[in-house]
């Protein structure tokens, strides 16, 4: 499968399936950047998924409705321009590959995944970040750990597209919280990265087990021996605030 990004906003990731000249987009928060690649590459817009209401996810689906010949599929509820409303175990097939829908709700109550199994991959929107989580705007605590321990249910070399790109801050909070020689070589190297024009995205489930927390792999050494929403929870408090 051929994955690609374009930079939206300040930190945003619309992710692209690409087959041939056929494209399908995963929240197009912008419609210009998308327009222009379009232009610039000669591409046909398939379909488009989205996975919550936030502007910064939905903002040009009305606008690349004009251009495109396919649905837009996304959570029930009241987002303009979905042609199909999905929700848990749903099914979404586009260019030849089928997602199957989880329902991850906690950053908001309609917020939805897209896993392909035959090629280990999710689309979580703003669910599970890089060494993060997403904040819990209308959800609950144990939506968003439930949430989160689907997605680490997963294969652990399940690639995860997040929608932004918020990893070397994330890991900023975790090296507060965490001394471990693993996540402290990984921030050096992916400082570096970052540095020389790489994104850190996708990242690896497996990884993510090792340098983020809110999977509740690893933790500070304090909270271990908490219950798994107490944990969670004081994790999250402990970001917001930091």
């Amino acid at each position: 499968m051929s994955i690609f990004h374009i930079p939206a906003y300040t930190d945003n990731y619309i992710w692209v399936i690409q087959s041939g000249n056929d494209i399908s987009l995963i929240d197009p928060g912008e419609a210009k950047p998308v327009l222009d690649v379009i232009k610039n590459l000669d591409l046909n817009l398939i379909d488009i998924l989205l996975t919550h209401h936030h502007f910064d996810h939905v903002g040009g689906t009305t606008e690349l409705k004009k251009i495109m010949s396919g649905k837009v599929y996304g959570p029930k509820g009241n987002i303009e321009g979905i042609d199909v409303h999905v929700s848990e175990d749903d099914k979404v097939e586009t260019l030849g590959y089928k997602f199957s829908v989880i329902e991850t709700p906690g950053h908001t109550l309609d917020h939805i995944s897209y896993v392909e199994s035959d090629h280990k991959i999710i689309f979580c929107g703003d669910t599970l970040f890089s060494a993060g989580c997403g904040r819990i705007f209308e959800g609950t605590y144990e939506q968003m750990h439930s949430s989160i321990q689907k997605i680490n249910h997963l294969d652990p070399d399940t690639l995860i597209y997040c929608a932004h790109e918020y990893t070397e801050s994330n890991l900023a909070f975790v090296c507060s919280e965490i001394d471990n020689e693993f996540i402290a070589n990984y921030t050096d190297n992916l400082k570096k990265s970052l540095a020389d024009g790489e994104i850190s995205i996708p990242t690896k489930l497996s990884l993510e087990r090792k340098i983020n927390p809110f999977l509740l792999e690893i933790l500070p050494s304090d909270l271990k021996g908490l219950e798994d929403i107490e944990k969670f929870s004081e994790l999250r408090n402990r970001k917001d605030n930091f």
